[in-house]
C-alpha cells in the first residue's frame, strides 16, 4: 500500500485528488494539508511514501516544504502537481528534491501512474516538461563537447522495437502516446521502457530521454 499525503491550498483540488486515490486499492491517502508548513508537520507525523505537492500556497510554499521534507525524510518522494510548469517553478522544485513534475491538466490515469512511479523510485514528468528538460540537458551537453564534434552514442543490444520506443521517449511522449503511435498496449510500452533502463543503465525516464537524443547523433540537436 502506498501512503499518500495531499498538499494543495484549494479544497476542491484536494477533494478530487482524494477521490481518485480512494478508488485505487493500492493507494491510501493518510492526510491532507493546505499549506507547506502543515505539509512538513504531517510528513513528520504520518511518514507518507509519496507527497503530492502544489507549489503556490499561502505561508510556506511548496518548494520550501519539499526541501524541508526531503531533509528530514530522504526516502519520501515528492511529486509536484501544479498549474505552473514554467522554468521559474520547475527547476527550484527539482533542486529542492522533487522527484517528478506533473501539470494539473494531466489525465487522471497519468496522475495515478505518476504516484505509483514516484513510489517505485522513478521520475514522472508531464510530456511538455520532459521535452524541456531534455532540450536543456542536450544543449548543455553539446556546449561541453564544443571542442570536438560529438557523435552518436552507441547503444548495442537493443531490439528494433526498443529503439522505436526509445526514440519516442526522447520526443517526450507519454506511455499512452507511445502506445498509440506504435500500436502497442501501454503495458507492453512499460515493459520496453523497463528493459531499456536495465540495458542502458538509465536510472529514470529523464536520463533515458536524454540518452535517446544523444544516441540519434548531431542531427537531433
Amino acid at each position: 500500500m502506498i501512503r499518500v499525503l495531499l498538499v494543495d491550498d484549494q479544497r476542491l483540488v484536494r477533494a478530487g485528488l482524494r477521490m481518485l486515490c480512494d478508488a485505487e486499492p493500492d493507494l491510501d491517502v493518510v492526510g491532507e494539508a493546505d499549506n507547506g508548513r502543515d505539509a512538513v508537520r504531517l510528513a513528520d507525523e504520518l511518514h507518507p511514501d509519496v507527497v503530492v505537492m502544489d507549489l503556490r500556497m499561502p505561508g510556506m510554499d511548496g518548494t520550501t516544504a519539499t526541501a524541508r521534507i526531503r531533509d528530514a525524510h530522504p526516502a519520501c518522494r515528492i511529486l509536484v502537481v501544479t498549474t505552473f510548469d514554467d522554468d521559474d517553478h520547475l527547476y527550484p522544485a527539482l533542486a529542492a528534491g522533487a522527484c517528478g513534475f506533473l501539470v494539473k491538466d494531466a489525465a487522471p490515469a497519468e496522475l495515478l501512474d505518476g504516484i505509483r512511479k514516484a513510489a517505485e523510485g522513478e521520475s514522472p514528468f508531464s510530456a511538455g516538461v520532459l521535452r524541456r528538460l531534455v532540450s536543456r540537458a542536450v544543449t548543455a551537453h553539446g556546449a561541453a563537447e564544443a571542442v570536438q564534434p560529438p557523435g552518436a552514442v552507441a547503444l548495442p543490444g537493443l531490439t528494433a522495437r526498443e529503439r522505436d520506443v526509445l526514440a519516442l521517449v526522447g520526443e517526450g511522449l507519454s506511455n499512452q502516446e507511445i502506445a498509440d503511435r506504435l500500436h502497442l498496449g501501454v503495458t507492453t510500452v512499460k515493459t520496453h521502457i523497463t528493459g531499456l533502463m536495465t540495458k542502458t543503465g538509465a536510472p529514470n525516464r529523464v536520463r533515458l530521454a536524454i540518452l535517446a537524443v544523444q544516441s540519434a547523433g548531431p542531427q537531433s540537436r
